[in-house]
């Protein structure tokens, strides 16, 4: 019977808490324009008897309208911590669609059907801006306040999310891309070259066991440095080339400038994999070109298919690295995937600057 290990249960409990807290600011949301509403219409109406009640309604209207406008559309897209003249001109924003809701709502809409306004007639546009801004701070700091209220808590439930998808990829690439028949092949490639007293036996030993080092090890990382990546691709070459009449179809380019760059384990060897898995190296090899220019890795990788393999799409493990791609590079890759009938095309850029 499969059973949840202690990590599972933390992390899906995360999860759980992360959907209430978000529950939690929905009954936030509406805690706070009960209150609103209650401080700005009906005290002044049912206890103050006050003869603004309509102005104080569409002070209300206009406060929500542009509450909304600030939380899902100026504060995410504009709002800057670190620029602050990006945070002045979301303020300013949300300034002036207060404003002009404000404006069309008691100095157009009130006068032309009801015939009353709010501010004196003929006032001047700059002075109705000026004065709103007082009054649609409150709302503005509110809103924004919020905002990063919810932003904390979806931080955190992607940070969850990504830590439950690093140790699925860690899982999958152990069962899946480290097979035993992977292993099984080279044990027997390597055991001819030892009954055939050839030089390269303690080579290939010393690949494969680098190989099952880096699969044992390196993979509980958050991070590995780019030269381990690149080694394991090294030994997965070096132990395939065993078995490949043709050897020197294999074009291997590297221009490695920053070999210590942090990049997430197993991004780059499973499109080396699914070239040897489905590759065609009896007349074709495949070309293969990796290199770091300010600090930007690219890898391409172009593979000929075999003639069974024609129609079918790339595996598991291709996919599984797009997803992490999407988790953990989000805006910082490009990735660019061709699979024609006769070629598979890989071309994959990830900005590991440290920034």
């Amino acid at each position: 019977m499969y059973s949840l290990s202690k990590k599972q249960v933390e992390i899906s409990w995360k999860i759980y808490f992360c959907c209430m807290k978000i529950n939690k600011l929905l009954y936030l949301h509406i805690f706070f324009w009960a209150i609103y509403i209650t401080g700005t219409v009906l005290v002044p109406y049912f206890v103050f008897h006050t003869k603004n009640t309509i102005f104080n309604i569409t002070f209300f209207i206009t406060s929500i309208i542009c509450f909304y406008i600030n939380y899902f559309i100026v504060v995410p897209k504009f709002f800057d911590v670190d620029k602050l003249y990006k945070s002045f001109f979301a303020f300013f924003l949300s300034v002036t669609a207060f404003v002009m809701v404000r404006y069309f709502a008691e100095e157009m809409f009130l006068p032309q059907f009801f015939g009353i306004r709010n501010y004196e007639k003929g006032i001047s546009f700059g002075f109705y801006f000026f004065d709103n801004i007082f009054y649609s701070s409150t709302t503005i700091f509110i809103s924004t306040t919020f905002w990063f209220f919810k932003y904390s808590i979806m931080a955190e439930e992607e940070k969850t999310k990504l830590i439950e998808a690093k140790k699925s990829a860690e899982l999958q690439a152990l069962k899946m891309q480290i097979n035993p028949h992977f292993i099984f092949n080279s044990l027997n490639n390597i055991y001819s070259l030892v009954y055939q007293k050839s030089d390269q036996a303690l080579p290939a030993l010393e690949e494969l066991s680098r190989l099952l080092r880096y699969s044992t090890k390196d993979l509980g990382e958050d991070t590995i440095t780019l030269d381990k990546e690149i080694g394991y691709i090294d030994s997965l070459t070096a132990l395939e080339k065993l078995r490949i009449k043709n050897p020197e179809l294999l074009i291997i380019e590297k221009n490695i400038n920053y070999p210590k760059l942090n990049i997430s384990p197993m991004i780059l060897v499973p499109f080396v994999e699914n070239a040897f898995k489905h590759g065609n190296f009896r007349d074709k090899g495949f070309k293969m070109k990796i290199s770091d220019e300010n600090q930007i890795l690219h890898f391409y990788l172009l593979n000929h298919k075999k003639e069974r393999m024609k129609d079918m799409v790339s595996g598991i493990g291709i996919e599984n690295v797009r997803k992490r791609l999407a988790i953990l590079y989000s805006k910082k890759y490009e990735l660019d995937i061709q699979d024609s009938e006769t070629e598979f095309i890989v071309d994959l850029k990830i900005n590991l600057r440290d920034e």
